[in-house]
């Protein structure tokens, strides 16, 4: 009740404030016998959970071309030790486990860093060590000595509606602790080319540098988010923020405080949004959902029997809205995993169930499978390609391998006259052999090259 009385008080405070007296007058603690609406016995609570995190790191400094002549430095009496420049940076974090000292912030605030020292709320300063990260989601765990701390609760924020009031809680510019309150303005933001994986709330509580790995709470006090990045064309706060989900906070830091690493698994599918046009082209009175383009051979989505051309509705009964939120929920299972997808086929639901696998090498440094090779980037041929093979994704042209005739988009389909298929197949092939035989397919025609 006192969460719904808080929301409906706050027109009629506006109102007030429009007509009251003028600015250098205190405002009242009440109205008509009534207190107004404050959020500071929420802070109380939540303040000392949210940590400031200053990092030093050791970059070594790039020397002019006389420093490494060894006559020169020695003439100068220079030492041989490189020389070395110390950068700091500034950041939050969230306790989220007091028991043990764990807490939650990004990847960006703790990456490299060579020392990690957490400022508690009471002032107190604590060295942390790295527990584990992960970037492609831009989470970190860090842990301090688990003494006299206190936690933020973690909320579902599955259940977060657009226009939900927040408050972001962080240290920016280094200033100190510091809250700023907004809304929920979208949820489910993906494809900003932030992070790998990306679900972001959209906030317009005011965020800026420095309030990253800070906390988006409710007004309950609970953790609804991860503050992450803000849109600044101009470099400051323009009420544009975006917060990491709580849901996938927490599981990805379960997984690195259990493993240490995230331990992506395959699907093995391409996908694409349902847009309007595709939904017509398949009869469909929807345009929501996300379309299999293509299936990897042997995948766990071809032993689970899911086609091209079945449209995503569901995955693990989450509704699917685009092809980002079934790579955001897929990138988050484990190795072992089952996911379920619901899917639409020719105008009939099906549901199938497939076991989430180990990733297979799809790409690999040319170098690592033959001294010949070095200067090259390899991968599996994609799944639309004419046959499969090893494609040349890169190769660098002042190498060995583009002087003898490979050339990027070339396919390998046989090394040492053995048949090519992966790029385990290829390394097998050139094990123990100086030369290496390729037959390549570029086109429509096919030729074969010695390295030799």
């Amino acid at each position: 009740m006192r969460h719904l009385s808080a929301r409906l008080i706050v027109p009629a405070l506006c109102a007030f404030l429009s007509v009251s007296s003028p600015v250098s007058a205190a405002l009242p603690l009440g109205v008509d016998g009534q207190n107004l609406p404050s959020l500071a016995p929420m802070l109380k609570k939540a303040t000392p959970a949210v940590v400031n995190i200053s990092t030093k790191t050791k970059i070594q400094v790039e020397d002019n071309p006389l420093m490494r002549d060894p006559f020169f430095r020695h003439f100068f009496e220079i030492p041989n030790a490189p020389r070395e420049r110390e950068t700091s940076s500034l950041g939050s974090g969230v306790i989220v486990d007091a028991r043990n000292g764990y807490i939650l912030t990004n990847n960006h605030v703790i990456d490299k860093a060579d020392e990690i020292l957490v400022t508690l709320h009471d002032g107190r300063q604590l060295s942390a060590k790295l527990v584990g990260t992960d970037p492609e989601s831009d989470v970190a765990v860090i842990k301090v000595e688990p003494k006299n701390l206190e936690e933020l609760p973690i909320a579902d924020s599955s259940q977060l509606q657009v226009g939900d009031f927040v408050v972001a809680i962080g240290n920016p510019f280094g200033l100190g602790q510091t809250v700023t309150s907004g809304i929920v303005s979208a949820l489910g933001r993906s494809g900003l080319g932030i992070e790998g994986y990306e679900d972001f709330i959209q906030t317009d509580a005011s965020i800026n540098p420095g309030n990253s790995g800070g906390a988006l709470v409710n007004l309950k006090g609970e953790l609804i988010g991860i503050n992450t990045a803000i849109l600044a064309p101009n470099g400051g706060n323009v009420g544009i923020g975006f917060a990491i989900p709580s849901n996938m906070a927490a599981n990805i830091k379960t997984t690195l405080i259990e493993h240490g690493v995230i331990r992506r698994g395959l699907l093995g599918v391409n996908i694409q949004d349902l847009s309007p046009d595709l939904a017509q082209a398949f009869g469909l009175n929807q345009t929501q959902g996300a379309v299999i383009t293509a299936i990897q051979p042997g995948s766990p989505a071809a032993k689970a029997g899911i086609e091209p051309g079945d449209i995503v509705l569901a995955v693990n009964d989450r509704k699917i809205k685009s092809g980002a939120e079934v790579r955001n929920i897929v990138g988050l299972l484990q190795i072992g995993d089952k996911v379920h997808l619901d899917v639409l086929r020719r105008g009939e639901t099906a549901s199938l169930t497939a076991e989430i696998a180990a990733p297979k090498l799809t790409q690999e440094d040319g170098k690592k499978i033959h001294p010949k090779l070095t200067g090259t980037i390899l991968g599996n041929a994609p799944p639309n390609a004419p046959t499969e093979g090893v494609i040349v994704e890169k190769i660098h042209s002042a190498s060995y391998a583009f002087r003898a005739g490979l050339r990027p988009g070339d396919l390998l389909t046989m090394a040492n006259r053995q048949p090519v298929r992966t790029l385990e197949d290829l390394r097998t092939a050139a094990h123990g052999r100086n030369e290496l035989l390729l037959n390549i397919q570029r086109g429509d025609g096919a030729f074969f090259v010695m390295l030799r």
